[in-house]
């Protein structure tokens, strides 16, 4: 244990656990544009080959915990970022290393549930591994939000009504470990986010759309997941991607949503006429009213 507070008091740089998408990138100019160092533990069939161009990285397996901690402690790592969507293998193509295998064992079922497996490697990597785990928010800035719209446009009392419809199976998905995202049209749940991820539910509830006003993607925290390794995040695929779906809008966490260049996520969606609004289901329900 001296030995993890040793390392948390060096100098050190940052190093990211990079899935899919555009969040490791933005990491990485963030930190060079602090001047500080950065390197990228990046995955087989899982990472963007952009993402590790001109910057320091390892291409691996997810099971190969040694070759990713041997590599991390040679960079001088001292914190860690995990960033980007990884889509959940099977266990023959983990491999897992006697490393990577004594975790799994010691962690049992909670290896099978998302929350519980990101709370025990976030858990295992500072604890025993002497790291510190930080949040994408800490790296590229605060995503807490204020209630309210984010962009020119605001939903109407049809969509007020899908959203708080929204927010209630949402919350009630989350509390499952399930995922983050509903489609609800005019009361009725078109889809559910389960392990496909939100662009994948957006594709799918584009055909299952009814006929009359489009309905709304509402996004939540889940009630118990580690906000370290785990925010909701909304960018201008997500805009596109519900615009394609026939939506009017989305709904997104104000206690916690990671905007994905912001800037150009509402002005796209101000040019494809939807809505972005920051809710707050505490403190909506506390005070029984509507979405603002």
């Amino acid at each position: 244990m001296a030995a993890a507070e040793a390392r948390r008091g060096e100098a050190g740089g940052l190093g990211i656990i990079a899935g899919s998408g555009p969040v490791p990138r933005r990491l990485i100019e963030a930190c060079r544009t602090a001047g500080r160092p950065v390197c990228v533990v990046a995955f087989d069939g899982q990472t963007d080959r952009e993402t590790v161009a001109e910057v320091p990285h390892l291409w691996t397996r997810l099971g190969a915990a040694g070759d990713i901690l041997d590599f991390l402690r040679a960079q001088s790592v001292d914190e860690l970022v995990l960033a980007g969507p990884i889509k959940r293998p099977s266990l023959s193509e983990v491999r897992p290393d006697w490393r990577a295998a004594k975790f799994f064992a010691r962690i049992g079922k909670r290896a099978f549930s998302d929350d519980g497996l990101l709370g025990s490697i976030v858990r295992a990597l500072e604890e025993e591994e002497g790291f510190r785990v930080v949040g994408i928010d800490q790296v590229l800035g605060g995503a807490r939000l204020a209630p309210g719209p984010l962009g020119r446009h605001r939903p109407d009392a049809g969509a007020e009504a899908d959203i708080r419809r929204g927010i209630e199976v949402a919350t009630a998905l989350g509390a499952l470990d399930i995922g983050q995202s509903v489609v609800v049209q005019q009361g009725t749940v078109l889809g559910l986010e389960a392990v496909e991820g939100t662009d994948a539910l957006l594709a799918r509830c584009g055909g299952l759309r009814l006929a009359g006003p489009g309905g709304v993607l509402v996004k939540l925290q889940k009630p118990r997941q580690e906000r370290r390794v785990d925010l909701p995040t909304i960018g201008r695929r997500t805009v596109e991607g519900a615009a394609a779906a026939g939506l009017r809008g989305i709904a997104l966490d104000a206690r916690g949503t990671l905007l994905v260049d912001r800037a150009e996520t509402v002005e796209a969606a101000d040019a494809a006429g939807l809505f972005l609004l920051a809710v707050d289901p505490e403190a909506d329900a506390a005070a029984g009213g509507a979405p603002a």
